[in-house]
C-alpha cells in the first residue's frame, strides 16, 4: 500500500502528460484501492466454488453412506450426480488455475501459461492489433464511416464553438511567442533577410519602379517638398549662404566687392528655387524628369551603374544599425501580435473567427470540402499507422515484456478472477446434471 500511494503522488502534477519512463511498468507492480477491492471480490469467489465443492463432495460421501445402508434408488442418482459435480469442480480448477500458476505448486507440462507466455501474448496482441487496427483498409473504412469532414464543419458552424477554437488558438499562439527566444528569433530573422536581399539583385526592380514613378508623374511632389523646403532655408539662413560665398572669395580681392558678390548669388540662387518652386514647367524640371528617366534605365541595363548599387546594397545591410533594425523588427512583430491575440476584439481574432465561421459552414454544407478534408484526414493517418505500424506494435510488445510476471499475474486475476470462479462454479453444476442424465440413461438401458 505504501507503494501505491507513492505511485499516486508520482501521477499527481501532470498526470499521464508527464509520466517518467517506468510509470507504465511500476503500473504493473503496484496494486490501486480498486485492485485491491477486486482481488477481495477473486478471493470471495474462491470460497464460494470451494465450499461448492465441499457441498457435492459431502453429499456424495452421504449418498454413498445411504445407498450402502440399503436405501432406496434415490440414493444412486444422488451420489452419480455429486460424483460428477465432483469431477466437473476440478477439472474446471484445473483449468482455472492452470492461467496463473502450476496446480499444487506441480510443474506440469502446460500450466501457469500467463507467467510463462506472458511475452508471447504480447507478441501476440501486437501482431493483432497491427493487423486489424492498423490495417489501410481499416482506418480508411472506419474514418470514412465517421464523415470528419461533416461533423466538424457543423460543429465549427456554431459561434459558441468558433469562438472557443478562436481562443484556444490564440492562447497556443501566445504561449508560442512566449516560448521563443528573441535573440534566436531575431538572429533567424536577420540572416534570412540578409541572405535574401544578398541573392536577389535590386538594380532592375529599382529602375522598374523608378520609371513607372516618372512616367505617372509620382516624383513632382517631391521635388515639390524639396524645393519648398529649399526656398524656405535659404529664407531663413540668408547671412549663412553670403558668408559661404564671400568666405571662398580670393583674399585679394576687396571685401566690398565679396560682399556684391555674395548678395548677388544669394539672390540669384534664391530667384532659381523660388522660380523652380512656382513653375511647373520649369527647365530645372525637365532637366531632373530627364536625368530620372536616364537613370532608371541605367539601373535596368547599365552594367556599370547595377554593379554600383549592388555594392551600395552591400555596404548598407553590412551595417550595424542597419542589422539591429532588421533584428528589431521581430520585437515590434512579436508584441503586436500578442496585443492583437490577448485583445478579444482585434481584427486578428475577429477575422479568424469569422474564417473559421466561413470554414465551418462550407464544410457543413458543400460535400466537395467535405470529401477534401476526409481524403486529407484519411491521408494523415494511412501515412501514420503505415509508417509508424511497426514502432506501435512494438510498444505493446516491449511494454508487456517490460511487465514482472508475478505482479502481472495477480493483477490479470485480480481484473478477471472472478469471472473465472464461476467457472468452477458452473463446471460443479454442469458436472453433476451431466452425471445424473448418464446414471439416468444407463439405468434406463440397463433395465
Amino acid at each position: 500500500m505504501e507503494r501505491t500511494k507513492a505511485a499516486e503522488k508520482g501521477d499527481g502534477v501532470g498526470g499521464q502528460h508527464a509520466r517518467p519512463p517506468g510509470a507504465v511498468n511500476r503500473a504493473m507492480t503496484t496494486f490501486s484501492p480498486a485492485d485491491e477491492e477486486k482481488q477481495r471480490g477473486v478471493r470471495q469467489m474462491k470460497l464460494t466454488a470451494t465450499g461448492l465443492l465441499l457441498f457435492v463432495a459431502l453429499v456424495y460421501v452421504l449418498a454413498k453412506w445411504a445407498q450402502n445402508s440399503g436405501a432406496g434408488p434415490w440414493a444412486g442418482y444422488v451420489a452419480a450426480a455429486a460424483e460428477a459435480g465432483m469431477v466437473g469442480a476440478l477439472a474446471d480448477w484445473f483449468a482455472v488455475t492452470a492461467l496463473f500458476r502450476h496446480p499444487l505448486g506441480i510443474p506440469i507440462p502446460h500450466t501457469a501459461i500467463i507467467p510463462t507466455k506472458k511475452d508471447q501474448l504480447g507478441v501476440s496482441l501486437g501482431e493483432f492489433v497491427g493487423e486489424n487496427f492498423l490495417s489501410e483498409d481499416v482506418v480508411r473504412q472506419r474514418l470514412r464511416a465517421v464523415g470528419i469532414g461533416s461533423r466538424l464543419g457543423a460543429w465549427l458552424a456554431v459561434p459558441e464553438h468558433a469562438d472557443r477554437v478562436t481562443a484556444e488558438l490564440s492562447t497556443a499562439l501566445r504561449g508560442a511567442l512566449t516560448v521563443l527566444r528573441d535573440s534566436d528569433v531575431q538572429a533567424v530573422v536577420g540572416e534570412a533577410i540578409t541572405r535574401r536581399a544578398n541573392a536577389q539583385e535590386i538594380g532592375p526592380g529599382i529602375g522598374k519602379m523608378l520609371e513607372r514613378i516618372v512616367a505617372d508623374g509620382g516624383h513632382k511632389r517631391v521635388v515639390d517638398l524639396v524645393v519648398t523646403r529649399a526656398h524656405d532655408w535659404l529664407v531663413l539662413h540668408s547671412d549663412s549662404v553670403m558668408d559661404a560665398v564671400q568666405g571662398g572669395a580670393p583674399g585679394w580681392t576687396p571685401k566690398f566687392v565679396d560682399k556684391k558678390v555674395g548678395e548677388r548669388v544669394y539672390k540669384e540662387l534664391l530667384r532659381f528655387v523660388t522660380e523652380m518652386r512656382d513653375m511647373p514647367a520649369h527647365p530645372a524640371r525637365g532637366a531632373l524628369d530627364r536625368f530620372l528617366t536616364d537613370f532608371a534605365s541605367d539601373l535596368q541595363s547599365d552594367t556599370d551603374t547595377r554593379a554600383r548599387i549592388e555594392r551600395l546594397k552591400g555596404e548598407v545591410l553590412g551595417r550595424g544599425e542597419v542589422q539591429d533594425l532588421i533584428a528589431s523588427a521581430w520585437t515590434a512583430v512579436r508584441s503586436m501580435i500578442v496585443a492583437a491575440a490577448e485583445d478579444e476584439r482585434s481584427e486578428l481574432r475577429l477575422r479568424v473567427r469569422a474564417s473559421l465561421l466561413s470554414l465551418g459552414s462550407r464544410m457543413a454544407a458543400e460535400r466537395k470540402v467535405q470529401d477534401k478534408v476526409d481524403k486529407w484526414v484519411e491521408g494523415a493517418a494511412v501515412y501514420v499507422v503505415t509508417t509508424y505500424r511497426q514502432e506501435i506494435t512494438s510498444l505493446i510488445t516491449d511494454t508487456v515484456a517490460s511487465w514482472d510476471a508475478e505482479h502481472t499475474t495477480k493483477k490479470i486475476e485480480a481484473n478477471i478472477g472472478r469471472d473465472l470462479q464461476f467457472i468452477r462454479i458452473n463446471g460443479t453444476v454442469v458436472g453433476s446434471l451431466a452425471g445424473l442424465l448418464i446414471y439416468t440413461v444407463s439405468h434406463a438401458l440397463g433395465a
